[in-house]
């Protein structure tokens, strides 16, 4: 039987997959475990460097790379991975993360002793050991003209102000939550076999938000355990075609809205945040522009 089933999904990750399959290979010494490796049809060593340290892997641990001749999107990627998934807990990892050896005990203790648990997270940390703010609550439309008019940086640990990315939390308290980051989630098989896969309308980024979302609508609760630590190292393959996540992360930020906010007053307030996200995704693309031009001439 298998205890774990781990999803990792990479593009052009040869940086870091190598730290991240060592220190997971780590922390499942003691389970049977099924690494589901897809890649997303990356053009440098991820998928060699990958396949170095499966190799270094024990018996009990079953794995499989699957490489994508095109670049399915984050979404497609996990969602082949989860249909493959055939383990009691089924954990979403990103590669640009380090494990500790004795992570998975305690958030399968939590998982096992909260009948209405659905999904657990540890918390993030920097590679300089500071906290990394790793949950948010579900966006509001109020929450886009806060942090456009930057209301959320001025007043940092206001509820009001900085809701959505959670500023009055400290993030050293364990709670329950309502969007970890989708860096690492750790499900398991009755709460999947509910909630299903990811919405595949959201090809990158916000099928984690409306994943957690589905899984509280469906009575769940997610747990965030300050005790477990992660590294997380921010950027992975979202920097590497900046232009392309700006307008991709700006549309899905539309049509999380659009999914979830009905009616005719909502239709509007939908078109006209539609309307502010494409004004912000064109000054974030000419700032980026700028900024790349004048730091690749400074060379």
């Amino acid at each position: 039987m298998i205890d774990i089933s781990i999803i990792l999904v990479t593009f052009n990750h040869q940086q870091e997959i190598q730290t991240c399959l060592k220190s997971l290979r780590a922390a499942l010494t003691s389970y049977h475990a099924q690494i589901i490796f897809i890649d997303n049809y990356s053009s440098d060593r991820t998928v060699p460097n990958a396949r170095v340290e499966l190799e270094k892997f024990e018996p009990q641990h079953k794995w499989l790379i699957i490489q994508n001749s095109v670049n399915k999107g984050f979404t497609k990627a996990i969602n082949q991975g989860l249909t493959k998934s055939q383990g009691k807990y089924i954990l979403i990892l990103n590669p640009d993360t380090e494990l500790n050896p004795q992570l998975f005990p305690p958030l399968i203790k939590i998982i096992e002793k909260n009948k209405k648990c659905g999904i657990v997270s540890p918390q993030f940390i920097n590679s300089d050991g500071t906290i990394q703010p790793s949950c948010r609550r579900f966006p509001r439309h109020r929450d886009l003209l806060y942090t456009t008019f930057g209301l959320n940086k001025l007043f940092s640990s206001s509820h009001l102000f900085n809701y959505w990315q959670m500023g009055d939390f400290d993030f050293q308290t364990q709670r329950t939550v309502q969007q970890p980051q989708g860096a690492f989630l750790l499900t398991h098989r009755k709460a999947l076999d509910q909630i299903d896969i990811l919405d595949e309308t959201f090809p990158m980024f916000f099928s984690d938000v409306d994943w957690c979302r589905r899984f509280i609508e469906q009575g769940w609760e997610i747990f965030f355990v300050p005790g477990v630590k992660i590294i997380h190292h921010k950027g992975g393959s979202i920097y590497k075609n900046r232009l392309k996540m700006i307008w991709s992360s700006h549309r899905s930020f539309y049509l999380y809205f659009k999914k979830y906010y009905h009616g005719k007053w909502w239709n509007v307030i939908n078109l006209l945040t539609g309307e502010l996200l494409i004004l912000l995704a064109i000054l974030r693309s000419i700032f980026y522009l700028i900024t790349h031009h004048y730091s690749c001439g400074s060379n």
